[in-house]
């Protein structure tokens, strides 16, 4: 995602939205047609003043021009020998072990490293396309920095169940997080609305609703720390919306995640390398056989000091 706000100055005072906006993302290192600018207007993707206007609507000074868009397609993704651990693969899906720090897809002005690059290497470029040429395969995502399991799909059969059960909320997720202090509550469900913050483009925040998407979560505490310095969870998502166990624990729980740059605390007490958080499991229907699938990706090493092997057997039972 492209997220930002820019200022008019009076030297923009009176240009047209359309012609404005392309020099001045320019200064800001980013580079869109100006056919692509129109279109994102037209989606409402850009406000003037938190209101949708034409491409041709004239600006003043002071003008804020928010900007929420998609990152333009890059021109061509190419395999990668990137190694990434493999859980299950047939002719139909992939589904992988993400490490911590690898972006699932590419986007503007980074079209190597990702998760697809290692993918269309592995699978020798056998990737459903339906998703787009810079996503071929991915159906849903991980946060950079959240690791775990990830299923692609390589057919486009398996890419047309696959989104239907993401999207139908028929998909079982549970991820393990570990917080920075104990959460308010043992064990709950969140039920809220998440959406873009209007204070900080590039965070995520509890919205009153009509604003924002409804967010689940269900979450427990799995085990703590007597001191208060630290807590493991398991969290089971209903929703996928962006950042969600992230924004819940930090907002709702008053617990964030260990690690988290953009929404941890800097009281934390305890130091770690990564964010700790992690897609432990994943359920969902193989898309031809119709059978129930789970999915297991091992606890990362970064983990086991805050968690106890029998406490994670009985909790999940």
């Amino acid at each position: 995602m492209i997220v930002l706000d820019i200022v008019v100055s009076s030297k923009g005072a009176g240009l047209r939205l359309d012609r404005f906006l392309p020099q001045a993302l320019e200064a800001k290192g980013e580079t869109i047609s100006r056919s692509a600018l129109q279109q994102w207007i037209k989606d409402g993707a850009v406000l003037v003043d938190g209101v949708r206007v034409k491409p041709r609507h004239a600006l003043a000074e002071g003008n804020v021009i928010s900007v929420d868009a998609p990152e333009p397609e890059p021109t061509e993704v190419l395999p990668e020998d990137i190694t990434v651990p493999i859980l299950f693969e047939d002719e139909d899906i992939v589904v992988v072990n993400k490490p911590s720090g690898l972006v699932v897809h590419p986007g503007s002005g980074n079209l190597s490293g990702t998760l697809v690059n290692a993918l269309l290497h592995h699978c020798d470029g056998k990737l459903c396309e339906l998703a787009g040429e810079d996503r071929p395969g991915i159906v849903h995502r991980l946060d950079k920095d959240t690791s775990g399991c990830l299923v692609a799909a390589k057919s486009e059969t398996a890419y047309h169940s696959l989104v239907a059960q993401f999207s139908g909320r028929e998909t079982g997720k549970e991820y393990l997080a570990v917080t920075s202090c104990l959460p308010v509550n043992e064990e709950g469900t969140i039920t809220n609305r998440i959406g873009r913050s209007p204070r900080n483009r590039q965070q995520m925040t509890v919205l009153e609703e009509p604003a924002g998407k409804e967010a689940v979560t269900h979450y427990r505490v799995l085990r703590s720390d007597p001191g208060g310095k630290w807590a493991s969870l398991s969290c089971i998502i209903h929703t996928g919306r962006t950042h969600q166990i992230r924004v819940h624990l930090k907002e709702c729980l008053r617990a964030p995640i260990l690690g988290d740059e953009i929404y941890g605390s800097k009281k934390a007490k305890v130091r770690v390398e990564r964010l700790l958080l992690h897609a432990w499991k994943l359920r969902f229907r193989h898309p031809v056989s119709g059978e129930e699938v789970n999915f297991e990706a091992p606890i990362p090493e970064e983990f086991l000091a805050f968690l106890l092997e029998n406490t994670l057997r009985a909790k999940s039972e």
